[in-house]
């Protein structure tokens, strides 16, 4: 029988998550939630992560109206999309892409 590949499944749902602006990273270390400015988050909002197929999406949304903030599609974990960070087992960094595949890495969240 073949997979439905048009039927996209909730996997899970936090309604607080932050995104800080990070520092770009200064060598080949990874990322440090220490070194963000956690008392100052860019953005709040819901984080949903959803499968359809053998892919997974996060999504970032706004909380009360459900407009979509960011999105990234992830092919496999540990991957270059979502990265853990060094220091910490709450945040992660997520490499983000618009529709036309324009690059917006360096955004993170944790909630």
């Amino acid at each position: 029988m073949a997979e439905d590949d048009s039927y996209e499944s909730m996997l899970c749902v936090k309604p607080e998550v932050h995104v800080y602006r990070i520092p770009p990273r200064a060598s080949n270390r990874g990322y440090r939630a220490a070194d963000w400015k956690l008392d100052e988050p860019a953005w709040s909002g819901r984080m949903k992560i959803t499968a359809k197929g053998k892919m997974a999406f996060i999504k970032l949304e706004d909380k009360n109206t459900g407009e979509l903030f960011a999105k990234a599609q992830v092919e496999q974990y540990p991957g270059s999309v979502v990265e853990a960070v060094t220091d910490s087992s709450r945040y992660f960094v997520i490499r983000i892409e618009d529709d036309n595949g324009t690059d917006h890495q360096d955004q993170h969240w944790g909630e």
